[in-house]
């Protein structure tokens, strides 16, 4: 099979792009470089002895993605292109409805023309918005997300969601990511954020190899064990295992199928710094600072109907996932202009 991948030079888009290649699709990437390097690819194709079709470019550049479908006969698209910075988001929301919204719609229309109506979603958690009902199973109603980011992914949801009533042909797969986590065992891909890191391992990672002074926790009286917000965190190897068994049910199950792809449990804030700090070997310097706005005490999936459907489940633990973090970040303290 041919598979597309939008978003694939990318952290989890790379990472997929190398299970893809591991069994034997054939692969093309379409990124525009925004938040990922094709160095990335360079090493996918060093660690499977396979070359992968790479085009620079937009999602939302119809010219391009009509001349791509005609070039390359493809069978699915898993979709990872997008911004993702919640803060970003709150100060740019046109952008992220332009870039995750439209970029999508743009996406649908050049695979319907094309004839390709599979396809894979990256969404995330943030769709459930701020309910307080844990863990987080798909028949729970979607809420109000707490930022344009988390509505820019309810919003393309609804999209998809509404092109499969009206055609009946489609086959979509709603993948509600919490939180990846971790890099190939490899240590030669992983985590690259641009700029100031958004999320809490790869600042974790940055401060152990230099690049930051010290973590800032965000608020240390929330109601969970220890006072710190409390995450489902998932390696990036189990979840691109959820997308290729997503990939192949789909092509059994017309409409959309919605998914959970996480943990199943949560680990605190310095839970994840005490397991950084086995792993390494050294401490984590941090310092309390106030809550976030829209911070959540705590959230974690059902994914029992993933493992009930797909057969999929993580199997990955929080050492394997601190692990590997730490081998790619000393492996490439620059990330990848190291």
């Amino acid at each position: 099979m041919s598979i597309l991948v939008t978003g694939g030079a990318g952290y989890i888009g790379s990472h997929m792009v190398l299970a893809l290649l591991e069994h034997h699709h054939e692969v093309v990437v379409l990124d525009n470089l925004s938040n990922g390097s094709a160095a990335s690819l360079e090493r996918v194709a060093a660690l499977t002895g396979r070359d992968v079709a790479f085009i620079e470019g937009d999602v939302r550049d119809r010219e391009l993605l009509d001349r791509l479908f005609h070039q390359h006969k493809i069978d699915d698209v898993l979709h990872f292109a997008g911004l993702k910075a919640v803060g970003e988001s709150v100060e740019h929301p046109l952008r992220y409805f332009d870039y995750n919204v439209s970029g999508t719609v743009t996406l649908c229309r050049a695979m319907e023309a094309a004839g390709v109506r599979r396809l894979v979603f990256s969404s995330s958690a943030t769709v459930y918005g701020d309910n307080d009902t844990v863990p987080y199973d798909e028949a729970l109603p979607t809420g109000e997300p707490t930022n344009p980011y988390g509505r820019s992914k309810l919003m393309v949801e609804e999209v998809l969601r509404d092109l499969a009533r009206a055609d009946t042909r489609w086959s979509i797969a709603l993948l509600r990511y919490f939180n990846p986590v971790g890099a190939h065992p490899s240590g030669l891909i992983g985590e690259d954020p641009l700029g100031i890191p958004n999320n809490l391992v790869p600042y974790i990672t940055q401060v152990a190899v230099g690049r930051r002074d010290a973590l800032s926790v965000f608020g240390n009286d929330y109601p969970t064990p220890d006072g710190t917000g409390v995450r489902d965190y998932i390696h990036v190897m189990d979840l691109v295992e959820g997308h290729l068994a997503a990939m192949k049910a789909i092509g059994r199950r017309p409409g959309v199928s919605v998914w959970n792809l996480g943990g199943g449990r949560g680990y605190s804030v310095l839970d994840m710094i005490q397991a950084f700090e086995k792993a390494a070997g050294r401490k984590i310097p941090y310092r309390i600072a106030p809550r976030r706005d829209g911070d959540l005490a705590q959230y974690w999936a059902d994914a029992s109907k993933a493992e009930r459907e797909l057969d999929w489940k993580a199997t990955r633990d929080i050492e394997a996932m601190m692990a590997d973090a730490w081998r790619w970040q000393v492996n490439n303290p620059g990330g990848y202009a190291s």
